[in-house]
C-alpha cells in the first residue's frame, strides 16, 4: 500500500514538476530510477527465459519431425 502511495506522489509531483522544488525532483528521479532498474532486470530475465523456450521448443520440434519423416 505504501509503494502505491509514493507512486501515486510521484506522477503527481511529474504532472507538476515546473512548480515542485527540488527535493520532490530528487523524489521522483529517485523513484524513476529505481523502477527504471527493476522493470530492465525484469526485461532481461524474461528475455533469457524466453530464449530457453524457443531453444527447447525448436530442439522437440526437430526430433518430433526427424521421427515422423521415417514413417
Amino acid at each position: 500500500m505504501e509503494n502505491k502511495q509514493h507512486a501515486e506522489k510521484v506522477v503527481q509531483i511529474i504532472k507538476e514538476y515546473k512548480s515542485r522544488p527540488n527535493k520532490d525532483l530528487t523524489i521522483a528521479m529517485d523513484f524513476l530510477k529505481e523502477d527504471f532498474e527493476k522493470t530492465k532486470d525484469s526485461l532481461l530475465k524474461l528475455t533469457n527465459h524466453l530464449d530457453k523456450v524457443e531453444n527447447s521448443y525448436n530442439l522437440l520440434l526437430k526430433e518430433y519431425q526427424s521421427r515422423n519423416q521415417s514413417i
